[in-house]
């Protein structure tokens, strides 16, 4: 644990307290309207895109239960109802794992890679509008920096 320093305890400065409550309510609104978008425009959820996306990233465009749950942040038990939904339209196989027949790999068909090609466009007008397009101005390189620093723990000097 790092030590406390005269430093870590001084309170926020109304710009601090503002980036921080700003930040707070991007973490908690982004997604939903990801999310939003995605079922308007191309009727499917955020999570089932981002499965379909990290299965066609995949070698083999397959992925133990386990790590797809890890990349997609879901709970197991999550991933396996999201899974089944899938599974059950057609875009993704379940199979036991080739090298432990307890575990079950997702499995990308055909069907789920025309899916997510289908849904592709509307993620990227999505993201463009609801991301990118606030950032034109901004030190990206910098913002893209402190958010990598954040997601590795929050501590500095780490990336």
């Amino acid at each position: 644990m790092p030590p406390v320093t005269e430093q870590s305890d001084k309170p926020l400065d109304a710009t601090e307290d503002r980036l921080v409550r700003t930040l707070g309510r991007v973490m908690i609104l982004l997604p939903k309207l990801l999310d939003q978008d995605l079922r308007e425009r191309a009727n499917i959820s955020l999570t089932e895109y981002t499965i379909l996306m990290h299965l066609s990233e995949a070698p083999h465009q397959a992925l133990r239960m386990s790590d797809l749950a890890a990349r997609s942040d879901l709970s197991l038990s999550g991933m396996t109802r999201a899974v089944a939904r899938l599974e059950s339209d057609g875009f993704v196989l379940r199979v036991k794992c080739p090298d432990d027949g307890r575990g079950a790999n997702a499995v990308l068909t055909p069907a789920g890679l025309r899916r997510l090609e289908d849904a592709y466009p509307t993620h990227l007008w999505s993201t463009r509008r609801r991301i990118i397009d606030h950032f034109a101005h901004a030190d990206v390189p910098a913002i893209i920096e402190a958010l990598d620093k954040i997601s590795c723990g929050g501590e500095t000097g780490t990336l």
